[in-house]
């Protein structure tokens, strides 16, 4: 049902007159006709009585006139609507790495939620094949991967960045000094974020590929806690550098080098090519690309 058909419709019953209403609509009286016959072809109703070139409203016509102003001028509001500015508010769903939420909810967030109090999020922590799972049966909006990289054409990358991955310890420990091999490395005690996921998954292919496999005495996903036992001495990690930035910096942490082990990681964000950019996700990308 057109909008302009209804329009034509309105003018011609208030005015009384086809030729009248096609002089305030700025058309010519035979397309003003021609509109009505179509919504009353369409509705399957005879909207005007129509007797020596007077016109006047059916009774079904009376009736369909308060329908077609309210449709009308409800569809002049949302157009209204859709011009004017409009703040960012909605519900943002992200699936990410556990170890790159630390990055992204500290004290930028703060000043971010601040300007934009009307964007919520929920973020779940997933493997990248679970993330890609959700974002193709649109459970999330975005994934954010720490993973090898990624690209297909099915998906826009919004950013992505190399990350360096190497085994941390405590700067007191006893290898903190030595390049090592992997051989050093068997003999010693680690905590690993789980099995299985991202860069965990790939420091254990590689290994895999020389008959070597760790066993570490605990697994867990967060990665701030890792950092915080490797400083009392409590094993050999393999971590991110970003991860490790602030223990290297302070000097209570050492990086590790295990020439051996060599692997291309990527921080990627990505959303389906099929998704539409509300204001909200646009304002999340941006914040992302600055602050991830």
């Amino acid at each position: 049902m057109e909008i302009r058909n209804l329009e034509s419709f309105i003018q011609a019953a208030e005015l009384g007159s086809f030729t009248r209403a096609a002089e305030k609509l700025g058309y010519t009286q035979s397309s003003i006709s021609l509109r009505i016959r179509q919504l009353e072809e369409e509705l399957g109703t005879q909207l005007f009585e129509r007797i020596n070139h007077t016109v006047k409203l059916t009774s079904s016509g009376i009736e369909m006139l308060a329908l077609a102003q309210q449709i009308v001028r409800t569809a002049e509001e949302m157009k209204k609507q859709a011009e004017q500015p409009r703040i960012p508010s909605g519900h943002i769903r992200i699936a990410m790495a556990e170890s790159l939420s630390h990055t992204l909810f500290q004290e930028d967030f703060t000043r971010f939620h601040s300007r934009f109090p009307h964007i919520s999020f929920t973020v779940t922590a997933a493997s990248t094949e679970e993330m890609f799972r959700m974002l193709n049966q649109n459970e999330a909006d975005l994934v954010f991967t720490l993973d090898q990289h990624i690209y297909d054409r099915n998906y826009i990358i919004a950013a992505e960045e190399p990350v360096a991955c190497h085994f941390a310890a405590s700067a007191t420990h006893p290898l903190s000094r030595r390049s090592l091999s992997l051989e050093d490395l068997t003999r010693e005690s680690f905590i690993l974020t789980e099995k299985g996921m991202s860069y965990r998954r790939l420091l254990d292919q590689q290994l895999a590929s020389r008959s070597i496999t760790l066993e570490p005495f605990l697994e867990l996903g967060h990665t701030g806690l890792i950092c915080r036992l490797l400083e009392k001495g409590l094993g050999i990690s393999y971590l991110p550098d970003y991860v490790t930035e602030q223990g290297v910096h302070s000097g209570k942490l050492i990086r590790l080098h295990v020439p051996e082990i060599r692997m291309e990681i990527w921080k990627q964000l990505l959303y389906h090519r099929n998704k539409w950019i509300s204001p909200e996700l646009k304002t999340v990308i941006s914040y992302f690309q600055m602050h991830g």
